[in-house]
């Protein structure tokens, strides 16, 4: 599935988002691979297939083969911490004082820039919900490469879940 074959799968009554996600396929506040990547990762923590698939054949040749690796790798690890450190920041106690003893080399040496995992890890982040780790993030980001950044990111993030929420719900009641 294309993106536009995606776009005409958005109810009239989320055009709003069509529109959104045109616009945001086309910002230039972050690099080539660094929106492509975004992208990606956002589909794949919105866990759904189809928007997951027409995401990646837009975005997919966008990025070299370790880039692809590195995005679905950014999504995979945040799917875990995400999870993980939610439960740490809502339980409180001593928690936050635990190793988490759990693997996740991926984040030390992710096979692109530092940065760019770093705003995959935010966008995965924003659509899990996780305080702790789109604070942590959030911070690394803007100081690399800005507030704008930041924001596109978030933009992208909060779209991409969006469009499958709105395509999830119009199958559903057959919209």
């Amino acid at each position: 599935m294309s993106l536009d074959a995606l776009k005409d799968r958005i109810p009239d009554y989320a055009k709003d988002l069509r529109l959104n996600l045109s616009s945001l396929a086309n910002d230039i506040a972050l690099t080539q691979q660094q929106l492509a990547g975004t992208f990606i990762v956002s589909a794949i923590a919105s866990r759904n297939d189809d928007v997951t698939k027409a995401i990646v054949a837009e975005f997919g040749g966008k990025l070299s083969p370790q880039a692809l690796s590195a995005a679905k790798s950014a999504a995979a690890i945040m799917g875990m911490n995400n999870i993980y450190y939610r439960f740490v920041h809502m339980a409180g106690g001593d928690y936050a004082k635990m190793p988490a003893q759990l693997r996740m080399s991926v984040i030390g040496r992710p096979g692109v820039e530092k940065v760019d995992f770093e705003l995959w890890s935010l966008a995965v982040s924003v659509i899990n919900g996780c305080d702790l780790c789109v604070t942590s993030h959030e911070k690394i980001v803007r100081e690399a490469l800005g507030a704008e950044a930041v924001q596109t990111a978030a933009r992208i993030a909060a779209t991409v879940h969006a469009v499958a929420v709105a395509v999830e719900g119009a199958a559903a009641l057959g919209d």
